[in-house]
């Protein structure tokens, strides 16, 4: 794909903030609802009861969904409980809290030693770790092997079962564990795997409903890193319990993988560095083992896959995250193992220690370069559960923007509109605006560099209903609409987008980016004529190749 100018025009659909009574910051709007001083003072825990963030009218086509304050988070962090990993949780949320986290997942990888002892453990930590840090939510999780497939966040908030609820699941659904790994379309065992995957989320399911634990939530993690996770699995894990598998890693971790002259000449953003395998599916190709604009190709690619599951007419939610394990030009280095030990008989690393030489890693710390945007209505940590499973997210890279606030409402309502992952219901005919507020970044990033969004897109898909092939991976009707030049603008403004409704319902959803590097789209240039393009080996620095993604709206059209 060849590098193109972004095309450029003037824009009578920008206006200033002062003009928009939606533009709120994530901050101004804590301190205006009090949460800063209620929800600090209370129990993290305590401060989000389900009933308080379930957010009338949203998802019920009425056009009211709340105003929202976005709390920052990384649902995808490893330490020393982790058999790859090296750091403390102090140090974790040391730098979380330094690049301006408001909530973290600690999600260790399955294995044997996790298991018999290092939950247990890590579930000790994280009861301190909160009391040290009461302006972060620390949720415990786990990093599950799937059956057959990739790798899945899973997670709980604080409550007496947390710990006993994820080790259960661990020891009884873990694909490694059980050795339930094989997943090629002609292995006797592929069935079966597939079929204990799907029975674990509808046990995750089972432990909400019976209120064993007040929530949980999956999401699938880097899932085409080795293209294992089909579209056929990714869906049966979502029919299974939507409510509970709830969406997939936009983009990976490890973005400072390929970061000219650290790691080697054949280095991908995201450790996308994978060949097909016998367990891999078949239908992708083989471009789909890269990553684009640093974004899954699943996620990356208009008309993909992404747009395929939405285009069935329910959400599916894309993050981003750390993956942190080793962050890059770090000089720390795993600890000595006293005579005896090992991870098998510990569940734990040894503490790390301090060199003077830079390690290897293809990480960055948790917030200095992804970041997941939730909306909420409280603080809490039910209120980011509630947050991300309602779709009120989305996602962006380098720092790129410092807010965005998505409203789609009637053309001349006073009302506040839906947002991010809601619905709306409405006549053939009828005229609407979707009203974005972007609020530009207002200080360097933790690179030195001050992050210039350069365009924001809005792409537009019809809604189809649910697919007749599982393992479809495209939706033909889903296309970039219209593209917004806001190079040059500064501060928070407002653009106004009218939007016309005809005969079929549809979903909109935002990209953007720095404008750096950009080219035709994967499924060609009528569909998205400057989407973001794989880098070469080896010279992929991730600060200069920056985009955000936002979830989707839907549209359902009536009469």
């Amino acid at each position: 794909m060849t590098e193109q100018q972004l095309p450029t025009w003037a824009d009578p659909d920008v206006a200033p903030a002062h003009l928009d009574p939606q533009g709120v910051s994530r901050r101004g709007l804590l301190r205006s609802a009090g949460l800063f001083g209620a929800a600090f003072a209370l129990s993290p825990a305590l401060a989000s009861p389900a009933s308080a963030t379930s957010g009338k009218g949203h998802g019920g086509y009425g056009g009211e969904d709340p105003r929202l304050a976005y709390l920052v988070g990384d649902h995808h962090i490893h330490s020393v409980y982790s058999h790859d990993a090296k750091y403390t949780f102090s140090q974790l949320a040391s730098k979380a809290a330094e690049f301006g986290l408001d909530w973290m997942v600690f999600t260790e990888h399955s294995n044997f030693g996790h298991a018999d002892f290092g939950a247990a453990l890590e579930h000790g930590e994280i009861l301190r770790a909160r009391k040290e840090n009461p302006r972060q939510l620390i949720f415990q999780g786990l990093e599950w092997y799937i059956p057959a497939a990739e790798h899945c966040t899973v997670f709980t908030p604080p409550g007496p079962h947390e710990v006993d609820v994820l080790t259960r699941f661990e020891s009884a659904y873990d694909g490694k564990l059980l050795n339930y790994t094989d997943g090629a379309p002609g292995n006797a065992n592929t069935a079966r795997n597939e079929a204990h995957a799907v029975k674990a989320v509808k046990w995750l399911a089972e432990q909400r409903r019976t209120g064993y634990v007040d929530d949980v939530l999956v999401l699938a993690n880097h899932p085409l890193r080795l293209g294992i996770d089909s579209p056929h699995e990714l869906r049966a894990w979502r029919d299974a319990a939507p409510e509970i598998m709830i969406g997939m890693e936009g983009a990976p971790g490890a973005q400072g993988a390929a970061i000219p002259g650290w790691r080697g000449t054949t280095s991908i953003r995201g450790e996308y560095e994978n060949k097909p395998s016998v367990n891999s599916f078949a239908g992708y190709p083989a471009d789909a083992y890269l990553t684009y604009g640093g974004f899954d190709w699943a996620t990356a690619t208009v008309g993909g896959l992404w747009d395929s599951m939405l285009a069935e007419g329910g959400l599916f939610s894309v993050t981003s995250n750390s993956d942190a394990h080793r962050i890059v030009f770090d000089t720390w280095k795993n600890g000595d193992w006293p005579a005896g030990r090992n991870f098998d008989n510990t569940g734990k690393l040894p503490d790390p220690v301090n060199t003077t030489t830079p390690q290897p890693g293809s990480d960055f710390w948790p917030g200095q370069f992804s970041r997941t945007h939730v909306g909420v209505t409280r603080y809490g940590y039910r209120a980011v559960m509630t947050g991300l499973r309602e779709g009120r997210v989305w996602a962006d890279h380098g720092h790129l923007i410092d807010g965005l606030e998505v409203r789609l409402k009637r053309q001349h309502s006073t009302g506040r509109g839906v947002t991010l992952g809601g619905r709306l219901r409405v006549r053939r005919g009828e005229k609407l605006t979707l009203e974005v507020t972007v609020t530009t970044a207002s200080r360097v990033n933790p690179h030195g560099v001050l992050p210039k969004l350069a365009h924001v897109d809005v792409i537009r898909g019809t809604v189809t209903g649910p697919v007749a092939d599982a393992d479809s991976w495209k939706a033909p009707d889903t296309k970039v609409v219209r593209t917004k030049d806001v190079s040059g603008l500064k501060g928070t403004y407002t653009l106004r987008i009218p939007v016309a409704v005809e005969d079929d319902s549809f979903y909109l959803r935002l990209r953007g980016s720095d404008g750096n590097r950009h080219g035709t789209g994967y499924l060609g240039a009528s569909t998205d004529p400057h989407g973001p393009i794989p880098h070469a080996p080896g010279d992929g620095d991730p600060w200069t190749d920056t985009w955000f993604y936002a979830n989707p709206i839907f549209v359902d059209v009536v009469g």
